[in-house]
């Protein structure tokens, strides 16, 4: 395999950026200043994905890597860990991850290749688990000692207490990518419909709950409604978040073609009659099919 100079030359830029002498913005910057530069970052090259922009895509990722890499700078300034260490862990966790490429298990399909990614991750949580737990009973009993080496993966650092299921979720997440994974997580747990019709009921059951719902309650019961068509998603293993984005997508291009029109008769959309509008995205609509 090559080896990647230019990477170790990016490392050395952004080191450079952060030295005593080098710029004083880069100096300042704290995973917390900068933690929303991550989240933009990563949809502006989900954009560029989407919009099948190659040229567009290079120049997001490599905004993408610049968070990665100055993040893990600002580690390495503060003595945490380095982006060694960091290409170490995922590496190790990828390894771990495809027993079926790197061990002796074996995956005939992309079903049992998600089968194995999920088993693994929640061994590794169990490991975390009892890491957890050790660790604990030896600050309680004043003689702390070093535990076994666990996943880095999902198990974070030790914390006081195991880590939970649902606590490797980021709550910074899009909400409907949060419901999938909480699903997933929970799925994985056992704690699952025995088919699908199962699911389609409690789609049912949430919107008759809304529907009666005291205005007090109606946000918290639209919630649950969402929640469960997420569920849907799942079985029929489509991404929830993809599929909103997809149709936003379609909204916008059917709208557009609805305030060309209009602006081709010197009007503006508004100005449309809600007939005149439907016709339009009716239009709209079967110019798509052609």
């Amino acid at each position: 395999m090559a080896s990647h100079p230019d990477f170790d030359a990016f490392v050395a830029t952004i080191a450079r950026l952060r030295a005593p002498d080098g710029c004083p913005w880069d100096r300042e910057q704290t995973h917390q200043s900068i933690a929303h530069n991550m989240i933009e970052e990563a949809y502006e090259a989900v954009d560029a994905i989407e919009t099948g922009d190659a040229r567009h895509l290079r120049e997001e990722l490599g905004d993408v890597l610049l968070q990665v890499v100055l993040q893990a700078q600002i580690a390495a300034d503060a003595g945490e860990f380095t982006i060694d260490d960091v290409c170490r862990d995922i590496n190790e966790k990828m390894v771990r991850r495809h027993p079926h490429v790197f061990g002796d298990a074996t995956a005939e399909t992309a079903k049992d290749t998600s089968e194995i990614w999920a088993r693994v991750k929640m061994e590794e949580r169990k490991a975390a688990q009892a890491a957890a737990a050790a660790q604990n009973a030896a600050e309680v009993s004043g003689d702390a000692v070093g535990v076994a080496a666990i996943p880095v993966g999902d198990a974070s650092v030790l914390a006081g207490k195991p880590e939970g299921l649902l606590d490797g979720v980021p709550t910074s997440f899009p909400a409907l990518m949060q419901a999938q994974k909480i699903s997933r997580k929970v799925v994985a747990a056992g704690f699952e419909w025995p088919d699908e019709e199962g699911v389609w009921e409690k789609v049912a059951e949430e919107v008759e709950e809304f529907k009666n719902a005291a205005p007090e309650d109606a946000e918290l019961e639209f919630g649950d409604v969402l929640f469960s068509v997420v569920n849907v998603a799942r079985w029929r293993g489509i991404d929830a978040e993809n599929a909103l984005r997809a149709t936003c997508v379609k909204f916008r291009r059917r709208w557009a073609f609805i305030e060309g029109a209009a602006w081709a008769q010197g009007k503006d959309a508004a100005d449309l009659t809600v007939e005149e509008q439907e016709a339009l995205w009716q239009e709209a609509k079967r110019r798509e099919k052609k």
